[in-house]
This record gives C-alpha cells, structure tokens and sequence, in this order.
C-alpha cells in the first residue's frame, strides 16, 4: 500500500481519536473547575501524572467499547449509547487507577460524578453538529443534474432511502408522497410532503418528476396493488425497495432498488407459521428430498437445512439441478450432512440401497412431471413417473420406519380431467389407504400454481414479452390460483408438522387470477401496453386443461386447522385389496407398454375420470365459496 494511501485511511481515524482525548481532558479539567468553583476557599491543583492516567484509562475505554466503529456524518442513537457507556465505565475507571495511584489525593469526589456528563456533552455535541452541518449542506445545496425521484412513503424506509439518494449524483428527490395526515406540508431532512397518495398523478406531473420510488416495504399486496396502479396512471417508470420478510430471509437488500416484480402484486401477506413445531418435525432429524433440484423441492431444502436438519438427502434425476442446488446447500451449509443423489425415484433397486444407508426420518416426495398438455399423450409415462414412483417411495417409507412422508399433490387431482392430474390423483390414493396398514404418517399437501417456479406460465410470459409478444393465452375467462415459492414450501412444513397422517392438507390460495389480467399486469410491469405495443392471443383451452381449478371434490367436506392457510380434506377410502390388484394389473401394463391396459386400470381407480381431450369440471368446490365444515 502506498504512502499517500496509508495517510487516506489512517489520518481521519488519528484525528478522530486525537480529538475525543482533547475533549477528555477538558471534561476533567472543566469538572474540577465545577467542584472548586463551589468552594472558593479550596485551591484547585493537578498530581503530576493525573492527566496522563486520566487520558490512558478512558483511551482504552474509548476502544474496547467500540466507539471509533461509528462514522461521524451517520451519527445516532447507537453512536450515543457507545459514548453513555464509554464515559460511565470510563469514570469508574479512572476513580480506580487514581486511587491505586495515590488514593485521590486532590480529587473530590464529585469530580467523578461530573465529569461522565461533562465528557458526554463534549463527545456528543461536535458529532451531532457536524451531522446537522452535513445534512443541511445536502438541504441547501442538492444535486439537481440527476434524474428528478419522487419517493412514494414517507416513513422509515423512504426516509432511509433519501439519505442515500442524496448522496447518489444520479438522482434528485423532489419530494415524498404520503397518506398520513400528521406529515401533511412537513419536511423531511429538508424534503417537502408534497401530497397524499390520490394526488400522485398530480404531483407527479406538476414537480416534472422522471421516476417514481415506492418505499413501502411493510405494505400488505393489496396496498402495493393500489400504488402501483396509481403509479401506472402516471405514464412514469416506477421501482421499488424490497419487502421486510425477503429482507430478513436474505434474499433482498435494504434500500435495494429493483423493479417490481409480478411476485409483488400477487403474493400473499407474510405468512405466520407455528415454528416450534416445525423444528420438532425437522430440527435434528435426517430428511430426504425428492425432486429436490425442481422449484419447490429446492426450497424445501432450503428451509429444511435453516430449520438445522441432521441430514439432508436429495434425489434427483436431473444433472444440472442436483449440482446447482447441492452447490448452493454445501455453501451456505457446511456443518450439515449433505447427500446429493442422481438417481430416479422410480428405480426401485437405487432407492432401496438409498434408504438402507440414510436411513431417512422425513420424507418429502416432491418429484413429478407436472406439465398438462405434454402429458395428455404421455400416459405411461405420466403413470410411472407420478405413480409408481410415488409407490416405491411410500412403500419404502413403510419397511423402513420412516416417521412422516409428505407426498406433494396438486389442484389438479381435484375432479381430474387431465393425464396428470389423474396420475396424481391415484398416488394420493395409494398413500392415503396405504397409512391405514403402516406406522410410517402418510401425509399429502395440496396446492395450485407456483409464482415463477419451473415451467409455469409466468417466465413464459416473460419471455414472451421480452421478446416483444405476442402474449398467448388459452381462454379469455381462465383463472389459476397462485402462491409464492417460499410460502408453498413454508406451508408443507407446516401441514407434516399438523398431520396425524392419512390427512389430504389443501393450502388456501387465496382469490383466483384470471390469466388475461396477470398477462396484462406483467406487460404494464414491462413499460408497454397490453395489446397495443404487446398484443395479446388466445389459442383455445389444450387437452385436459381446466378454465378453472378447484381445491377440494364435492365429497371431500373439509374442516379448518389450527393454521388459518391450511384447511383439511376427508378422504375417500377404497378397498385395500382392489388398489392393490388394480395396482398390480398397472404396473404389468407399464413393463408391456400396454397404454389401453393402462387406461383401464386408470378408469377402474377413478370411475368418474373421462377420457375425453377438452373435458370440463361438473362440480367446482373452493375454499372462498364455502365455510369450514360445509358440504356440497
């Protein structure tokens, strides 16, 4: 490092300390001039080395509490309770070293109980005015060559946020934007209240702002929903600072400015979660993750290893998933066992060697192919892969005492009209009956679609419109539930943390969206309009497609759980010895490649099932169109 470098880092620190000693010892000098001012008769003197042990003791002090950590021009709260707890203990100090020295001789004792607020006053003072002096320069003086910010909140955060924009020469904030009526024609850090939110469009145009900020990281989706559309009537780019929850979880950072992001308007409130018993399930244990290099079943693992699971073993077919995600967990997990198997869940000898050496506690099977259309002429594989497999794996779960197998299930095996929602339907089935002869909790967790997971229609869309549309849509009218990644994995936990086992958990969804208006969102997100700039297509429903999901069958009444998200469905029972003839008849005609044997073992497990490419839901059952313990 050169010399002229060393100066830069060292003289500002030096200065900070050569000024904080000058202040000691005019503390001590103007505490002692206190004391004998109250006693003219006294005569006011200094031991030859009480400077020296008065400065060396409260130097020491001054470092070991850590006082030089903090940066004059961000002085605040903390900075003074460092200096509180750095001039207290160093007057206990201090009475100690003097009197080890010469028993306080020409030291009243008032002396130390003056100096602490002579000192603080000395330490604090300077720091808070050269903060004010800065703070007000950037006042009087703002940089108005950058792009003109209108911040929309104007608490904390927004506050937080103009600190660091007027140290950024890109952008100049005008003012805020804010509801609150106790800021109305108020200034912060010498920034006007401009108006409330209503009147957005109007200060927006009339301050000749270029870019709208919204700094409302506690905001619930639907205050977010009413911001954005304000900031949509404006015709001006917006960006946003991240939420609270993605914050702490790690995956935003504070005063982050992005863009917003789909996930923003139709994500749920943060979800509250019974942890305790989720770390009862989890923490300590060995569990074993299928699929989990897929969307959800890599943020099942995410959350198992932060919940401190003993083991963690993931199966996956897919090469590069297993080495993305077993590269991220080894990373950011390295006192954790960690298992990273390539493997399908459907053979039978690779899973049997797998359970003999893991020896797993928990189960969450979350490998599957979910994808409608594709597997609409798929069936053999769409039975293999989302039933058989599903069968060896419960059925290994059961010889090898596994405590509680989680199979993840879909809206689509509600009142199934799809190949794969069929498929998925028949393996709730087998682990629902098989729970009644087997010690092991068979567990299944329904759900709809998943915000940005893997082949869902929002990075479709992305694409689409990136590269300029058109934006296809099957049906003007179709709908979809939608959750986030990790609220979906959050709530998994949850419902194997609740189930007793043999229970058919169904996760509220929360209001449907129609696509037609998640497509159009997503364009105006993208600074284009919907079916001008990016045109809009309907294509026509595809085989076995629904307009519209449902979360439970007419003959599943359901009850609520002690988790106000989770609700519980009644399962249908069937006999044991026909599923496993039925059972037994498909699997021989998976090994023969025999697809019409196939279809009759699929007809015989689900006699309502049709056949038929485009068939239509006759009943459609909905959390939000009934009430906990209702019936159709």
């Amino acid at each position: 490092m050169s010399f002229r470098k060393s100066i830069g880092i060292v003289h500002p620190r030096a200065a900070i300390v050569l000024h904080d000693l000058l202040m000691t010892a005019l503390a001590w000098w103007i505490a002692k001039e206190l004391r004998y001012a109250l006693d003219p008769a006294a005569h006011l003197q200094f031991a030859r080395l009480e400077f020296p042990i008065v400065l060396a003791v409260q130097g020491v002090i001054f470092g070991w509490t850590g006082l030089y950590r903090g940066v004059w021009r961000f002085a605040s709260l903390p900075d003074l309770w460092n200096i509180l707890r750095a001039v207290v203990m160093g007057a206990v100090a201090i009475y100690v070293a003097l009197f080890a020295y010469d028993r306080l001789t020409g030291v009243p004792r008032s002396v130390l109980l003056l100096y602490p607020f002579v000192l603080a006053m000395c330490l604090g003072m300077p720091r808070l005015l050269y903060r004010v002096w800065k703070d007000s320069r950037l006042a009087l003086f703002p940089n108005h060559g950058g792009q003109r910010v209108l911040i929309v909140g104007a608490e904390s955060a927004g506050e937080a946020l103009l600190r660091d924009l007027q140290r950024d020469s890109r952008f100049t904030v005008v003012g805020f934007v804010d509801d609150r009526l106790s800021l109305r024609d108020a200034r912060i850090n010498g920034v006007p209240v401009l108006g409330t939110l209503d009147q957005l469009p109007d200060v927006a145009r009339e301050a000749a702002v270029q870019m709208l900020l919204i700094a409302l990281p506690a905001a619930t989706t639907t205050q977010v929903r009413r911001v954005v559309e304000l900031c949509d009537g404006t015709g001006l780019p917006y960006r946003t600072i991240p939420k609270l929850e993605d914050v702490v979880a790690g995956r935003a950072q504070i005063n982050e400015i992005k863009e917003v992001a789909i996930e923003d308007l139709l994500g749920r409130d943060a979800v509250e979660l019974d942890w305790s018993a989720i770390r009862e399930n989890l923490t300590g244990h060995r569990v074993l993750v299928t699929g989990g290099g897929g969307s959800i079943g890599s943020e099942l693992c995410r959350q198992v290893a932060r919940l401190g699971a003993h083991s963690l073993t993931v199966v996956e077919s897919c090469e590069y998933n297993l080495y993305r995600i077993t590269r991220e967990l080894r990373a950011a997990y390295p006192e954790m066992i960690f298992n990273g198997v390539l493997a399908d869940c459907g053979d039978g000898v690779a899973m049997r060697h797998l359970f003999a050496q893991t020896k797993p506690q928990v189960v969450f099977h979350a490998a599957a192919y979910k994808h409608v259309p594709m597997l609409q002429g798929q069936l053999r594989a769409a039975f293999r892969n989302n039933v058989l497999a599903t069968r060896t794996m419960a059925d290994l779960s059961d010889r090898s005492g596994v405590d509680c197998f989680v199979l993840i299930s879909t809206d689509k095996a509600v009142n199934p009209t799809s190949v794969m929602g069929a498929c998925k339907r028949i393996a709730e089935i087998w682990c629902q009956n098989l729970n009644a002869h087997s010690s092991t909790r068979f567990i299944t967790v329904r759900f709809g679609n998943v915000l940005d997971s893997a082949g869902s229609v929002v990075p479709l869309f992305r694409d689409q419109i990136r590269k300029g549309g058109p934006v296809t849509i099957t049906h003007p009218e179709i709908s979809r539930y939608f959750m986030t990644i990790p609220e979906a994995s959050q709530l998994i936990l949850q419902s194997a943390a609740l189930g007793q086992g043999g229970e058919i958990f169904a996760l509220d969804m929360g209001e449907p969206i129609k696509i037609r208006d998640l497509a159009e969102q997503m364009i105006r997100l993208a600074g284009k309009k919907p079916g001008s700039e990016i045109p809009i297509v309907y294509t026509g429903l595809r085989a076995g497609e629904k307009l519209f999901e449902e979360l439970f069958h007419p003959l599943e009444n359901y009850t609520a759980t002690r988790h106000a998200k989770i609700f519980l469905a009644r399962y249908r029972q069937v006999s044991w010895e026909l599923l496993q003839a039925q059972f037994v008849k498909a699997n021989e005609a998976v090994a023969e490649f025999n697809e019409d044997a196939l279809r009759d073992c699929v007809s015989g497990l689900l006699p309502s099932f049709r056949w038929s490419e485009t068939a239509q839901p006759d009943n459609v059952v909905s959390i939000r169109r009934l009430e906990p313990g209702g019936s159709v």
